[in-house]
């Protein structure tokens, strides 16, 4: 049998197919009279009277030969069918949804797992409750990205979040070590995604690369949702507690960092926490570190907002001024302290002609006392994140690793 392009199976039938001559002739043609041959330019002398006539019609394939040919379609097939079933995670083919862990799984289920820490270890060991996390995506080092919905214990909201932690965390000479957090709020809806879980930005592999290279500390990431529902109507939360809105603000720097030690090795000061976000992440990151320096020590804000203007303040001055970080900033400059770190970003070419100025008189007025700033200017920077990951690399990442800890015992 043999196969058609198709794949049917037909009867093999090669052209030219020869039936036993009669007379006892042997195979091939009739030969013509003895001493004919064929005149000059139509074909090859004939053999002698008696000798058998070469074979016409094209020689049949050998069988290896077509076991061969079939043999390397059915693995190209099958490696075209592996490629479709993996992009639309079908298993096998894909770890989508696995559950993963992250370092030694508690040995009760609900927290610890690893050495007890002396009381004046710099690192905090996983709290618990562990939680039910799904495996998003596997990285090429091994790493993954993976989500779970948190119940926000203090904020009553409930929504997504997002973790990935570099290769050096299950690294057996980091197994009493906490490791910094980098909390990463997304510019946009931030709902029902945050974009910084994907792998097409690079934000993961950069980090490893980055650290790799001594620029940075190998940050675990916390991804959450940075809204409650989508601002599709020009609707956005300021990653604030509004009045009569869920509580974003206590979700981001409460709940948020108490998933991060309830899973995760730690590091239990300020020293190992921080914020990065663009655009109105940026603001939420700036707002954050500005408003609680206590618990969090940088923030590299990408393209931010410096003032809140989500229209739900409306009718709430007094709460809006509370999240504003321009008097955030001269009320930690009066009360001297405690030194927070802030690295801006900006691209010339962003769409709000608005964000560079307003970023220069922010530092101005108060990047003096316990306020650190610096600003990476881009040549030709858009207002994107694919503009920002790459030239975090070229400043503000070393500005805040210098003065963040982690890994620590």
């Amino acid at each position: 049998m043999s196969y058609s392009p198709d794949g049917q199976q037909q009867p093999y039938r090669s052209e030219g197919q020869l039936q036993q001559q009669s007379h006892g002739e042997p195979y091939g043609r009739p030969h013509p009279p003895q001493g004919h041959q064929p005149p000059a330019g139509f074909g090859p002398p004939l053999p002698p009277y008696g000798e058998p006539l070469p074979l016409e019609g094209p020689r049949r394939p050998s069988r290896i030969r077509r076991w061969v040919i079939a043999g390397v379609s059915v693995v190209a097939l099958a490696g075209i069918a592996a490629l479709v079933m993996d992009h639309y995670e079908i298993p096998p083919f894909t770890d989508k949804g696995d559950a993963v862990s992250f370092g030694k799984p508690p040995a009760d289920g609900k927290g610890g797992g690893g050495a007890q820490q002396p009381a004046n270890s710099k690192a905090l060991m996983p709290t618990g409750p562990a939680a039910d996390f799904k495996n998003s995506m596997t990285l090429p080092d091994g790493t993954h990205v993976a989500v779970t919905t948190l119940d926000g214990k203090k904020s009553g909201f409930k929504g997504k979040v997002w973790v990935w932690a570099p290769k050096e965390y299950n690294d057996p000479k980091y197994a009493k070590s906490g490791f910094p957090v980098m909390i990463a709020l997304p510019g946009g809806a931030g709902f029902p995604n945050n974009y910084w879980m994907g792998t097409d930005l690079g934000l993961q592999t950069s980090i490893s690369k980055w650290y790799g290279e001594g620029k940075s500390k190998p940050f675990l990431l916390a991804m959450p949702v940075l809204n409650p529902e989508p601002d599709d109507k020009g609707i956005y939360w300021d990653g604030s507690d509004i009045p009569g809105q869920p509580k974003m603000g206590t979700w981001l720097t409460e709940d948020v960092p108490d998933l991060m030690k309830a899973n995760f090795r730690t590091v239990k000061s300020r020293d190992g926490w921080s914020f990065m976000g663009s655009s109105t992440g940026g603001f939420a990151g700036l707002k954050a570190v500005l408003k609680h320096p206590d618990k969090f020590k940088a923030v590299i804000a990408s393209g931010p907002d410096i003032v809140p203007d989500s229209p739900l303040w409306k009718g709430h001055d007094k709460e809006k001024a509370e999240n504003n970080p321009e008097l955030l900033a001269k009320q930690l400059i009066d009360s001297k302290g405690p030194d927070v770190y802030l690295a801006f970003q900006v691209g010339t070419d962003e769409s709000n002609k608005n964000t560079l100025p307003n970023v220069q008189k922010f530092i101005a007025a108060y990047g003096k006392g316990p306020i650190h700033t610096d600003l990476r200017i881009i040549q030709g920077g858009k207002h994107n994140a694919k503009t920002y990951v790459p030239n975090m690399g070229e400043g503000p990442i070393q500005f805040i690793s210098k003065v963040m800890e982690g890994p620590v015992e």
